[in-house]
Formats: structure tokens, sequence, C-alpha cells
């Protein structure tokens, strides 16, 4: 049952000042109002949140009416995961495309770019980039996420998108700490171990993070993982040794350190949300996300009197807590004085180039053309096409409700293409296939090919019947290219779809 606490008492508004709740809704609960008047620090913005820019920067001016300070967060990796465009897919292609490219300033570009976005809606903190380096193709949850398996690729390119989100102003949030890519496990649903020895972890993992504090990120996420190299019993989250131990005091990391959601299963499942928040700050955490599921004000209270009756009991020091919320507070005083140096939309401009930056407005479809390999000697399409789109169920940080592919595209490109998309479950999918393309050429679309058996199966199948087939992989291309043309364009973002169409008919400007 929760106890409620005078809101006018410090230890209280520390306790509020170090949520990041998210909550239902494309305007600001009244619920939500109050508390941040009462002091919490941070919101957090979701897909559900977000119809349109204009809609959500009339969100955030209502907040900062409350409150001048707040942080505003949002999960805009770009790419697959994409917050500010869940309606239509990500103007932006993700980490793996640009790890590809693999040219920083085009990355320091697309960051930048995509701050001066948000910062333009009111959003000034942005939960990435992803500094995880994908040692582990089978990943189920990083992938393209992911710049890439060779940690100084993945360590320059995250410095770069660090360098090119903070110029705009928006905050970077560098995760996820100590380094999610080898796992085979999604800590949204249990928790993910890494069997790795400390030189494997300081010649890999951390080399990313290294390269993030180098560069002056103001925030880093920690990961619910288990690294029993350095922590035997507790994951990263709500270890003093990793992020104390290690994040602090061996990297010398001095910004905000925040939680990955709370709520997922790696953490509420063992320890339940409000003592696994209790034990994060504990750690060294200064924030806890929570609300990509949970999103009441009963959450925020349950983890508010949570934290409150363990500094009361003594179980969390209080001088922890006060620390954690300076810091926040001292994030906001950053994120307020480098708002002030964000043009105001509307400012005059060269043509074609986003304000006052020099970067080109559509930076994120040059970098998704630019990240498309086509190999093949097979024709380009010239005519209507049937696009059979294999489709695996999406992760939660992705999200199924974001579309990808490459059909309306083409659609758009070449009038009386159809389409459909098959999954796991469907009845005979190569025969469907077969039957509803006719005499038309088929684009076969996958994503990851080689984590799915019956996709693999399925295009097998579909080339043995119709070896004229485009094949397009749209997620990390590990299985061997095959069809009359196969294009990877290492991610699913909309542009990625776009640039993928342009070379696949040889229409790219």
């Amino acid at each position: 049952m929760t106890t409620f606490v005078h809101s006018s008492d410090t230890l209280t508004r520390d306790a509020l000042t170090v949520l990041q709740p998210g909550f239902a809704g494309t305007t600001a609960p009244d619920w939500l109002l109050r508390r941040v008047g009462e002091g919490l620090g941070a919101v957090g913005v979701f897909g559900r949140n977000v119809h349109s820019p204009e809609q959500l920067a009339a969100l955030t001016e209502r907040l900062r009416a409350e409150r001048e300070d707040i942080l505003v967060a949002i999960d805009e990796e770009s790419g697959d995961v994409t917050r500010l465009e869940v309606v239509h897919g990500s103007s932006f292609p993700g980490n793996y495309a640009l790890g590809s490219v693999d040219d920083v300033h085009l990355t320091r570009s697309v960051a930048q770019e995509l701050g001066r976005r948000l910062a333009e809606c009111g959003v000034n903190l942005n939960w990435a980039p992803s500094a995880d380096v994908n040692a582990n193709v089978g990943n189920p949850v990083i992938g393209v996420r992911s710049f890439g398996a060779d940690p100084q690729l993945v360590a320059r390119h995250t410095a770069a998108y660090i360098e090119g989100l903070q110029a705009a102003g928006v905050a970077a949030c560098t995760k996820h700490f100590p380094g999610h890519g080898d796992t085979a496990v999604d800590s949204h649903h249990a928790i993910p171990r890494i069997d790795v020895d400390l030189d494997t972890l300081h010649a890999r993992e951390l080399v990313p993070f290294r390269a993030a504090i180098a560069a002056g990120s103001q925030s880093v996420m920690s990961a619910h993982i288990l690294l029993p190299a350095l922590d035997p019993d507790r994951p990263a989250t709500v270890s003093p040794q990793i992020l104390t131990g290690l994040l602090r005091e061996e990297l010398g990391y001095d910004g905000l350190i925040v939680t990955d959601g709370i709520e997922m299963e790696a953490i509420s499942k063992v320890y339940g949300i409000e003592r696994g928040s209790v034990l994060a700050i504990a750690a060294g955490c200064d924030a806890i996300c929570v609300g990509g599921g949970l999103c009441d004000e009963e959450t925020v209270l349950r983890l508010r009197d949570a934290i409150v009756g363990a500094v009361r009991s003594g179980e969390l020091a209080e001088e922890r807590l006060a620390d954690a919320a300076a810091r926040v507070r001292a994030l906001a005083s950053w994120t307020q004085r480098a708002r002030g140096d964000v043009p105001e939309p509307g400012a005059e401009v060269q043509e074609g180039t986003a304000p006052g930056t020099g970067v080109s407005s559509d930076i994120g479809l040059v970098a998704a053309r630019r990240a498309v390999r086509v190999t093949g000697s097979g024709d380009r399409l010239t005519e209507a096409a049937y696009v059979a789109t294999f489709s695996p169920v999406a992760n939660i940080a992705v999200g199924a409700e974001t579309p990808w592919g490459v059909a309306t595209a083409l659609t758009e490109l070449l009038p009386g293409t159809d389409a459909d998309t098959y999954t796991d479950e469907s009845a005979d999918p190569v025969a469907a296939a077969l039957e509803a393309a006719g005499d038309r050429r088929i684009v076969a679309v996958v994503r990851d090919e080689h984590r799915h058996a019956w996709m693999g199966r399925a295009l097998d199948a579909l080339l043995a019947a119709r070896p004229d087939t485009v094949v397009v992989e749209m997620g990390l291309p590990q299985s061997e290219p095959r069809g009359a043309l196969y294009a990877a364009t290492h991610g699913a973002a909309r542009v990625c779809g776009e640039a993928a169409v342009e070379a696949i008919t040889d229409t790219k400007p």
C-alpha cells in the first residue's frame, strides 16, 4: 500500500528527482504535471506518446510550464528503434548502417540532425547511442542497434554520435554499460550472463565506453546483465562493483548514470521494481528509468516511497540519494545552457540544410543510400513486382508497431506492385507467395535470416521455384547472399527501405 509523504520534504523531492517515468496518452495527464511540480526530475517519452512533432512540442511545452528544467527523455536510436517516427518509420538509418559505411563525419552529421529535430520537439535527453559491441551475431536484442563487431569501429562511431547529438543541445545517454553485445538472452525477459574474463572485457566491451566518456557523454545507461568476472551475484544495474567500482572509479566517469527500464524482467522478476530501484541507487545509479511498460501514477508513488523508506530505514544512505539527485539537476542545467546554442525553428538557413547546422536535412536518406550493398548479376526491376516479406517477431526494444520493409516505397515507384507478410506461423508461405505473384518478379524481404531457420527454408524454396527473385536482407547480412540480386541494407528503417528500392530499380538520384 502506498504511503503518502509531504511533498515539501527534501527527501521526498530527491526521491522524485531521480525518477524518469513514462505515462499514457499524447498529452500530459494531471497526475504527471502535479508530480513535476513536486520535484519529479524527468519524464520519459515513448511511441505511445507521439503523434507528430508538433504535438510532441506542445506536450513538452506544457511540462516546462510546470518546471522549466524538466528533463524530457526519449528512446530514439533511429533505425529500427524509433519513437519520434513510430507511425511511419525512421528518417535515419540505425547504428549498423552507419558502422557499415564507417564515415565518422557522416555519423556525426546524422546524430546532429536527429538532435536538432529532437530539440525542436522539446526533448533534451536521448537514451542513445547503443555502444554495445555486437560480438554475438545471434544476439536477439542488439543486432543492427550496434555499430558493429569491431570494438574500435564501435568506439569511434559512438564518440561521433555523442558529439553530433550534443552539438544540437540534446544530452546523450550511452548504453548498455558494461556492454550487451555478447549475449544470447534479451534482458527484457531474463538476466543475460556474459562469461568473459577481465582482459576480454577491457579489450572489447569497454573500449566504446571509454571513447564515450572521452567524448563527454552526459549520461550512461546500465545494463541488466550478469558479469561474473566483476560480480557473480548481481547484474550491473544493481552492482556497486560495476557501477561505482568500474564505471566511476576505474573509468573515471562523473556524469549521470541511468538504469535501463527497471520493470524489465531481468530486474523486476528477481528483485521487484521497488527493491530493484533502491539497490540501483545504492550501487551508483542516479536515475531510474521506468515506463516502457508501467506508466501510471501508482508506479511513481511506489518507487518514490520505496526510496524514501530505504533512506529512513538506513538501507540507502541519504548522501547517496542526495548525490544522485544533484547529478540529475546538473544534467538539467547542462541542457538549459546547451539549449541556448540551438537555433530557433524557422531561422534563415541555406537551402537544403538544417537550421544553423550546415547539415543536409535529408542526411538520413543520404546515409541509408551509402549503406546499401547490392550483389548479383540479375536485372533491376522495371515493372510491377510482388513483395513477400518474411517477418520475425519483433523484440520489445524495436516494437511491432513501426512499419518496415520495401513494399510501400516499391509500390509508389512501380504501381501495380502488391505485397504480403508471412511469419513462421503462416501456412505454406512459399506456395502462397508464388500464387499471389503470378507472372510478376518476386522481391523477398528478410530480417536476420541467419537467426530464423524457417525464414531460410522459405527463401531456399522460393529461389528454387523462381531464380529471378530479388532478395533484400534488412537485418544482419550473415547468411550467404543469394538471388538474382541481393541487397543488404544493414537496418530496417524507412529510409533503408527507400534506399533499397532505389538500388534494386536503379533509380537512385
